[in-house]
């Protein structure tokens, strides 16, 4: 055991050094001056994130373990929330009217605004309820309807998000206490037809006017949700910064005059949202409506302009936890109906849940189901705990960017893991040694340009988002069988089992970083042949080509 420390210990300082030579090289101004400091490998593997940790081959327990708890006060506020949206779903809408018409209906919006659902996260003192990420979360894990589910989320999640990560006291007051109440709602747009994911390429522009008390805002978005229906925007245009174009955000509202928005897109499953396209035709926008920018990224105004890009990434990040949580409530919907139906549907003269492969699907369900919403749980709860949680640039996958501080020198020593999973832990170490040793690998090998190594890095992400799963379900169990829960022994049958399925994921990953260097290539290559021809190149097998 010490041995296996003490490889670990060097293994650390030669990652470090790599790390440093790279990141020096990279962050040095053309006179030679370094531009930022770089963190060593102590800092990484007893800091804040839980990735950079991976990356060293270490795992820092100290917030995995135990499993998070609500308080008192949010628990009970949360189950007298809870239970009055999980009636209203069950009893108080009619999903297959909303998809028919393509419309939530207007009483159906009220009695979701009379609940509080569109301000959950907004501070009491300003009309909201005032719940933390986790409390958030768990209430979107009910909204069972798609459709209502889409229109609450973007207004939350993302829509009045910067106004409340990055506005100011006085943008605060000014426009959360109507969107808290769903007086009003709110959208985000930064998608353009030219601009999906590479959101500092958008076309969508705003001139300072001469006496700089407002800007002039022109351009367009697409797949705007809410974007019919909000009164208030988070929109993200391009800026002159010293000669330069940068992107800033703005709050605007449609009242400014020059928003127009295009007719709803007809989608799948989700028709009775609002998603189309809005247009800016010179709209003003006041400065005082820039967000972002200062030391705690809140000063707004002209100090804000430049800043957007670092806001549109903490909106987006911070917002995901979100949609992580809906989907696990969905997916505890869908087993239920499917073991119903299985265990009621007869086919040759047994029912459907004793056949080994319908066996196989519920299994796989249920696993799957129990990693999504504790891992999202996990997220949710560490989320909070930092200044900036969801801001970190070594982040791997962008759903499981997180911050939890774990540490493990071994597992038999690892406060907080029962006894129980005590295999599962040493699959757990393993692997995270394993994960910290190929990191080295490819940053030894490519350097700076393993930022072009999608393959490669496609590989890493998988199997640091295992990693971050195999963590969350072994706290999430070993709190269950530590506090004798009546559903621990089904808990504990599902994390050994996940832990053996996400180890062989991991090491498969992990061994293709050796092995597919050459496969990567020839497929690439076939990649390329194809893009050359634009058409699938064979002749058809019966040797009649069209």
């Amino acid at each position: 055991m010490l041995g296996l420390q003490l490889s670990r210990r060097a293994r650390h300082v030669r990652l470090a050094n790599a790390t440093t030579a790279i990141r020096t090289a990279s962050s040095t101004s053309k006179g030679g001056k370094p531009k930022a400091k770089v963190q060593s490998a102590k800092d990484a593997s007893e800091g804040v994130s839980y990735t950079r940790g991976l990356f060293l081959g270490v795992n820092n327990a100290k917030l995995a373990f135990p499993f998070p708890k609500l308080s008192t006060d949010e628990s009970e506020t949360l189950q007298s929330l809870v239970n009055p949206v999980v009636k209203f779903f069950e009893e108080g809408m009619d999903a297959k009217l909303i998809d028919d018409t393509k419309v939530i209906p207007e009483e159906t919006l009220a009695s979701l605004k009379e609940m509080g659902l569109f301000g959950l996260q907004i501070p009491e003192e300003l009309n909201g309820l005032g719940l933390s990420n986790t409390g958030y979360a768990r209430v979107c894990e009910e909204l069972s309807d798609a459709s209502i589910a889409v229109t609450i989320m973007a207004h939350q999640s993302i829509g009045l998000k910067g106004i409340l990560l990055n506005g100011n006291a006085a943008q605060q007051a000014k426009y959360l206490p109507k969107l808290a109440t769903g007086e009003n709602l709110a959208a985000f747009a930064l998608t353009e037809p030219s601009s999906g994911s590479d959101a500092q390429s958008i076309k969508t522009r705003a001139v300072l006017s001469e006496d700089k008390s407002h800007f002039i805002l022109n351009g367009g978005k697409i797949w705007i949700s809410n974007g019919g229906w909000a009164e208030v925007m988070t929109v993200f245009a391009q800026t002159e910064v010293d000669g330069k174009d940068k992107v800033t955000a703005f709050i605007v509202e449609r009242a400014f005059g020059g928003l127009t928005s295009g007719p709803p897109e007809d989608k799948l499953g989700i028709r009775g949202s609002n998603t189309c396209q809005v247009f800016f035709d010179n709209v003003k926008v006041p400065v005082e409506n820039v967000l972002g920018g200062g030391e705690d990224g809140k000063a707004g105004g002209l100090a804000g302009v430049g800043h957007g890009f670092k806001v549109a990434m903490n909106i987006l990040n911070n917002g995901r936890f979100g949609i992580g949580a809906a989907s696990g409530g969905q997916l505890r919907r869908v087993i239920a109906k499917a073991a119903e139906h299985a265990t009621q549907r007869k086919q040759f003269g047994a029912s459907l849940s004793e056949f080994g492969l319908i066996k196989e699907k519920i299994g796989h369900l249920a696993l799957n189901t129990y990693a999504i919403e504790t891992a999202g749980e996990r997220l949710s709860a560490v989320g909070s705990l930092f200044k900036n949680p969801f801001s970190d640039p070594a982040a791997v996958a962008s759903e499981i960017s997180s911050r939890v501080q774990k540490k493990i020198s071994s597992p038999a020593t690892l406060e907080g893991v029962h006894p129980k999973l005590k295999a599962s832990a040493d699959l757990l170490q393993t692997r995270t040694i394993e994960f910290g040793d190929a990191v080295e690998s490819l940053l030894r090998k490519h350097g700076k340009t393993i930022v072009h190594e999608q393959l490669q890095l496609k590989r890493i992400a998988d199997a640091s988002i295992q990693l971050f799963a195999m963590t969350a379900t072994i706290s999430r169990a070993s709190t269950a069988l530590t506090d004798k829960s009546p559903t621990a022994a089904h808990e504990l049958a599902l994390t050994q089992l996940y832990a053996e399925i996400a180890s062989d994921k991991i090491r498969n990953n992990l061994r293709e970083i050796q092995t597919h260097t050459k496969k990567d290539s020839q497929l690439k290559a076939i990649a390329d042949q194809v893009f050359a021809q634009s058409k699938y190149i064979p002749s058809h097998p019966t040797g009649v080509n069209a």
